[in-house]
């Protein structure tokens, strides 16, 4: 097995710029420490000339490359050979208009989409990743795999050392929230769950000691190979769109590798030629896990040519640490206060003229409401785009006429609890269920209808309510 020589490893700070080859295993720049992209030279790559050519890896899907909806795209991340990939067919989602939705958002009939990602095989968007770094850690040789998790990339991570048999999984969990539905994957798949006592936050910070001291492959986002593979939702979204550019694309940010990734996957494609135009980025946290927007909209830090100020966030830290300070949100799966791909983000939304916004317990469940009555059930965290995107709308920075599309990252039954809770308990219960106190009422509930057992009664009921 061999990495290709058609790739390297580069230092995102301008300041650095230090390579390193694809062969290395390093979640950070060994000089500066910031974090690193996986680059390509293009002039031996030899991508298609156009996007439409990737149209025909469709009559070649009886090979597992060409059915991946990751290696499908394989000319894009190019790091390793063909032969070498890992991939138990990720990637087969559905970009689906919505015109529900839209009224719901406030854009025109046509212009909203719904890109989903809970289609992947273990429920979520973390596939798309998971099959890219599965393949530089098996190609480097990689015997363990570790990862910090709120459910999402535990999940993914054991799917695939358990479907693949190429490695042990080490799973790293917070003892804050963690939806059953994602945790229940993970043991069921054999992983090894270590819970530790802290949040996300603090299992990310260990799960970075552990792989370093016991030389574990590290699989969390803040791994470059990750993102190459999640630049290729982008990929399927303009592919669903017959090429064309949308305007908006709206993201949950968690540890906003997503975000990244998406920015890098345009620049990448405006650079090759293969698009005339960049769309712009919104990325959504949740209110009680804010730290991207309170940086970004009160703050002002930018990525301002790689000099964006690391000490803004430094010390916003510091006040987190000093007030003991704690994400907490209904949507656990972007409950985190330091992502690890800030800087990345910066840069994204610098390449993509962004926005960042926040958006309440209440809009994510409203919102996710709304995406169930449409007929796509998602997790919480992913209604938190279209929440977003309600709210930008409102705004008036997002026109009536324009063309958005919300990514939503995680099926329905990642958390059903959620579901259930804003659906059929009183406010009582439902705090009680779920934990929050943002959540003040059910707007959208579909409340079961109880009637006595008989068949008059019944009867009656269908008629009053249907």
């Amino acid at each position: 097995m061999a990495l290709t020589d058609l790739a390297y490893q580069r230092c995102i700070s301008p300041q650095c710029g230090e390579t390193y080859g694809t062969d290395e295993v390093r979640v950070a720049c060994g000089k500066c420490g910031d974090l690193l992209d996986v680059l390509y030279d293009w002039n031996r790559v030899k991508p298609p000339t156009k996007l439409s050519d990737f149209e025909q890896m469709w009559t070649r899907r009886h090979e597992p490359l060409r059915f991946s909806g990751v290696w499908r795209f394989h000319e894009l991340l190019p790091f390793a050979a063909a032969q070498d990939v890992v991939t138990v067919g990720e990637g087969q989602t559905v970009l689906q208009r919505a015109d529900s939705v839209a009224k719901y958002v406030g854009v025109n009939s046509g212009g909203l989409y719904l890109q989903y990602e809970g289609l992947n095989p273990s429920g979520s968007f973390k596939d798309n990743g998971m099959s890219a770094a599965f393949t530089h850690a098996r190609v480097t040789g990689a015997k363990r795999a570790a990862c910090a998790s709120t459910g999402n990339t535990s999940a993914s991570l054991a799917m695939y050392c358990s479907v693949t048999r190429l490695m042990k999984a080490v799973i790293f969990v917070g003892s804050g929230k963690i939806a059953f539905g994602k945790l229940s994957q993970a043991l069921d798949y054999g992983a090894l769950t270590v819970q530790i006592a802290g949040d996300f936050d603090d299992a990310m910070a260990r799960v970075k000691e552990v792989s370093r001291d016991l030389g574990i492959y590290l699989v969390n986002s803040v791994n470059p190979f990750r993102l190459e593979g999640q630049k290729t939702i982008m990929y399927r979204v303009l592919e669903a769109l017959r090429w064309e550019i949308p305007d908006w694309i709206v993201v949950p940010g968690g540890n906003l590798g997503n975000s990244s990734a998406f920015g890098k996957a345009f620049s990448e494609l405006l650079e090759l030629g293969l698009i005339d135009r960049i769309p712009r980025l919104a990325v959504i946290n949740a209110a009680g896990a804010n730290t991207l927007y309170e940086l970004y909209e009160n703050r002002g830090l930018r990525w301002n040519g790689g000099n964006g100020g690391p000490c803004v966030a430094c010390d916003y830290y510091k006040e987190l640490d000093r007030e003991g300070k704690k994400a907490s949100t209904i949507a656990s799966a972007i409950e985190i206060n330091r992502p690890v791909n800030l800087n990345k983000c910066l840069r994204a939304l610098d390449i993509c003229d962004g926005v960042v916004r926040q958006v309440t317990d209440q809009d994510i469940m409203d919102a996710k409401a709304q995406v169930g009555a449409g007929g796509i059930g998602c997790e919480p965290a992913s209604a938190a785009s279209v929440a977003g995107a309600k709210l930008l709308r409102e705004q008036g920075v997002i026109g009536a006429d324009e063309r958005v599309v919300c990514i939503l990252t995680g099926h329905l039954l990642k958390d059903p609890t959620a579901t259930v809770a804003y659906h059929t308990t009183d406010q009582d219960k439902f705090n009680e269920v779920l934990g929050s106190r943002d959540v003040k009422r059910a707007s959208f509930a579909n409340r079961a209808v109880a009637v006595p057992n008989d068949l008059g009664e019944i009867i009656k009921a269908i008629q009053l309510y249907s």
